[in-house]
């Protein structure tokens, strides 16, 4: 368990230097732990796997003041635990159900057990800033509308294929539209 730790904070010390996500932002984990075991998705829930996992993730996010929700199985619909404080600071509405590792997973179990005031809400209403999916459980729904990959050096945490994404906010205009500072201020001495 302690080689799974060291690798999920390579994994989450990478991203965050990739993407460095600032105080209040929000990050999103969706992981199964049959799939960190080498098995199909459900059939092997693992308490010790999500610990290890959660011990080596959580700490980097929580330093830098980044809300993390967890996310759970589709048993509960991917419904996601987060603190009360993240509820309140993204307008989540609360929902009552206590994951547990066959329905929820052992991921969304741990955190549940961890977290210091923990609730259940449906949905991130799509405002999730970044976020990992370990194994496929697909976290996409909970990321805001534009996805940009992040390859990360650890692509597997386990067994598991480690996927990664940040969010960016929308490029609008035509094209007469720039996306830079620089293109701007570029822009403004053709100009003058």
């Amino acid at each position: 368990m302690e080689g799974l730790k060291r690798q999920a904070e390579a994994a989450i010390r990478e991203f965050l230097e990739l993407f460095p996500m600032p105080r209040g932002s929000l990050f999103v984990l969706g992981g199964s732990t049959s799939e960190v075991l080498g098995e199909k998705v459900g059939t092997r829930p693992s308490l010790d796997v999500a610990e290890a996992i959660l011990e080596g993730l959580l700490p980097p996010l929580l330093e830098r003041g980044v809300h993390v929700a967890v996310q759970g199985c589709e048993h509960l619909n991917r419904a996601l635990v987060v603190e009360r404080e993240t509820a309140r600071a993204y307008g989540l509405e609360e929902v009552t159900v206590f994951p547990h590792p066959k329905a929820g997973g052992a991921l969304a179990t741990v955190a549940f057990l961890r977290y210091q005031d923990p609730v259940v809400v449906e949905s991130l209403r799509a405002q999730a800033h970044g976020g990992m999916d370990i194994g496929g459980v697909l976290i996409g729904m909970h990321l805001r509308p534009v996805a940009v990959p992040l390859r990360l050096s650890v692509r597997k945490l386990g067994e598991a294929v480690l996927l990664a994404a940040k969010t960016r906010p929308k490029l609008i205009g035509g094209a007469r539209a720039v996306y830079t500072r620089e293109e701007m201020l570029r822009k403004l001495e053709e100009y003058r």
